[in-house]
C-alpha cells in the first residue's frame, strides 16, 4: 500500500543538554549543549514515522536549496520526497530541552511563505496513492490548485486525511476526516460566528463538518482523547491511554498518519480513529518525535546477521568531514551501520549475491560499489539458499568462510545474511540509498529496483568482468582435483 503525505515541511532542531547553574549575566539558566538533532517537522514527520513502521511512503512537498533543505533531505530516508521549490527559505524551529523537558523555542523563516508551483510527479504521486494524509503547515501546498484538484480527485476512491492549520487552506470537500485538534476547531468556530464554551467540541465539530463538506471530524483533545463527528450520527468519544508526558509535539502528526493508514488498510471510521489514538499516545510515551532517532534504530524484527570476526575495529566511515562513526559504538549487524551512517548524513550502498568462491570480478565489483558512498553493506545468501538456487552441490564454500572473506575486504563493511531466494527483506531492514549489481543490463531491469525506488533509493548496475566467475573458477578446480 503506498501512502502519499502532501503538505509542508519544516526542519526541527532539537538542542539537548543539562542546566545546573544559572549565569552571571542575568538570572537565566546555562544550559550545556550534549547533543544537536535534526530531523523533519510536520509533513516530513508524518511521512518518517510512517516510513519507519516499514510501509511504502511518498512526500508531496516543496523544498528550498538552502543547507536547511540538505538537512532534511538526509532526515528523510525512506520516503520518496517529490518536491516543488518554494519561494522561501526552509523554516526551522530549534527547541532546547533540559533533559526532557522543552525550554524555549526559536523559529526561523516561518514567515508567511508564497505559493509553491507544483510539478507532473507530485500530481501523479496523489492520483496513485492508495490513501493521503494532508498536512498543513501554512506554507502554501495545501493552496496550490493544482494539488487541491488532484486531492479532490483522489477522494472519491482512496481515504483522505486532512490535518488543519490556522494558517492553512481550507480541506477541500469529500475528504474522509478532518483532524483539528480543540483549539484549532474552537476558534475556527469563533471565527464563523459561534460562541462554543471551552467544553464545546461537539457544537464547533459539528459546525465544521458542515462547513468543510468532510465525512467526518476527529477533534482531538490531548490527554482526554478524542470526539468523532458524522454526520447522521452520534458522537463518539474516543479515550486515550494515559501517558506521562512533558512534551506533545508531534503527537497530531502522528495520529493523522496512523489514521489514514488504518482506514486504508480497510478499517471503520470509528476503529480507525480509536486505533489511531492509541498510535498517537503510545508514540508519545516512546518519546515522541525528539526520540525519532533511537526508535529508529530499536526496530525488529531484523533478518539474520553475520559478525564481524574478531579483529582490531577500523574506522568504517568518514562523512564529508562529521564525526567518525566508531564500530566498537555499534552492535556487530549492517542494519545498525545503515542507521548510524543516515543519521551522520551518510549514503549507504548495498550489494548482494552468494560469493561463492570469492575472484577479481567479485572485488572489483565491491569495491566500486563503495565507491559510491559512505559505506558498503552485503547482502549474502545462506547456505540453503545457494542450494535452492545453484543446485544441491553449491555452495562450496559456507556461509562462515564466505563472511569471513568478504570482510576481510576493506571495501566491505558489513554482511546480513538471508535464507529467502531473494534480498528483500534485508533490503526493507538496510534501505540503503543505492543498490548496486553487476551485470549488462540497466537498472530498471533490476528485480529490485521498484522497492529500493520506494524509499527514494536508486539502482546501479556495473559491468562483469570477462572471463572470471565462480562457475568458471569451480571447473578449473575440477580438473586439478
Amino acid at each position: 500500500m503506498r501512502i502519499t503525505v502532501v503538505g509542508d515541511v519544516l526542519l526541527d532542531v532539537d538542542i539537548n543538554g543539562a542546566a545546573t547553574r544559572l549565569s552571571p549575566d542575568a538570572p537565566v539558566p546555562v544550559v550545556d549543549v550534549a547533543d544537536i538533532r535534526r530531523r523533519a517537522g510536520g509533513a516530513g514527520l508524518v511521512a518518517t514515522v510512517l516510513a519507519q513502521d516499514g510501509h511504502d511512503v511518498a512526500l508531496v512537498t516543496a523544498l528550498s536549496d538552502d543547507d536547511g533543505a540538505s538537512h532534511l533531505r538526509r532526515a528523510l530516508t525512506g520516503v520518496a520526497v517529490l518536491a516543488g521549490a518554494p519561494l522561501a527559505p526552509t523554516p526551522t524551529k530549534t527547541r532546547v530541552r533540559i533533559g526532557t523537558h522543552p525550554m524555549v523555542r526559536f523559529d526561523e523563516g516561518c514567515a508567511p511563505a508564497p505559493v509553491p508551483a507544483s510539478t507532473e510527479q507530485m500530481l501523479a504521486a496523489i492520483a496513485s496513492s492508495d490513501a493521503i494524509v494532508v498536512a498543513d503547515y501554512g506554507r502554501g501546498i495545501t493552496a496550490n490548485t493544482d494539488i487541491r484538484d488532484a486531492i479532490a480527485r483522489a477522494a472519491r476512491r482512496v481515504p483522505v486525511v486532512w490535518d488543519p492549520h490556522p494558517a492553512g487552506s481550507q480541506p477541500v470537500e469529500g475528504v474522509a476526516v478532518v483532524t483539528p485538534n480543540l483549539a484549532e476547531a474552537l476558534a475556527s468556530a469563533k471565527a464563523g460566528g459561534l460562541e462554543p464554551s471551552r467544553t464545546g467540541a461537539e457544537e464547533a465539530g459539528r459546525y465544521l463538518l458542515e462547513k468543510w463538506g468532510s465525512d467526518a471530524v476527529l477533534v482531538t483533545r490531548g490527554e482526554d482523547g478524542a470526539l468523532l463527528l458524522s454526520a447522521g450520527e452520534a458522537v463518539q468519544g474516543i479515550p486515550a491511554p494515559k501517558t506521562n508526558v512533558s512534551d506533545p509535539c508531534g503527537a497530531g502528526d502522528r495520529l493523522a498518519g496512523s489514521l489514514a493508514l488504518h482506514l486504508g488498510l480497510g478499517l471503520d471510521l470509528a476503529q480507525a480513529a480509536s486505533k489511531a489514538v492509541e498510535d498517537a499516545s503510545a508514540f508519545l510515551a516512546a518519546g515522541g518525535a525528539a526520540s525519532l532517532a533511537v526508535a529508529a534504530e530499536a526496530q525488529e524484527p531484523r533478518p539474520e546477521v553475520e559478525p564481524r570476526p574478531e579483529v582490531e575495529p577500523r574506522p568504517v566511515v568518514e562523512l564529508k568531514g562529521l564525526e567518525l562513526v566508531d564500530p566498537g559504538e555499534l552492535e556487530p549487524d549492517g542494519v545498525s551501520l545503515a542507521h548510524a551512517v543516515r543519521a551522520r548524513g551518510g549514503t549507504v550502498v548495498a550489494t548482494g549475491g552468494c560469493f561463492d568462491l570469492l575472484h577479481a570480478g567479485h572485488a572489483r565489483t565491491l569495491a566500486a560499489a563503495r565507491s559510491m558512498g559512505d559505506c558498503l553493506i552485503v547482502c549474502l545468501n545462506s547456505d540453503e539458499s545457494v542450494r535452492r538456487l545453484k543446485g544441491v552441490h553449491r555452495p562450496i564454500v559456507s556461509v562462515e568462510d564466505r563472511a569471513e572473506l568478504l570482510l576481510a575486504l576493506e571495501c566491505v563493511d558489513a554482511v546480513v545474511v538471508f535464507g529467502e531466494d531473494t534480498p528483500e527483506a534485508c533490503l526493507r531492514e538496510i534501505r540503503p540509498d543505492i543498490w548496486v549489481k553487476g551485470g549488462d543490463y540497466t537498472p530498471e531491469e533490476l528485480p529490485e529496483a521498484r522497492l529500493v525506488a520506494g524509499w527514494g533509493g536508486r539502482c546501479v548496475t556495473v559491468p562483469f568482468h570477462p572471463a572470471r566467475s565462480t562457475s568458471g573458477l569451480a571447473a578449473a578446480l575440477a580438473k586439478v582435483s
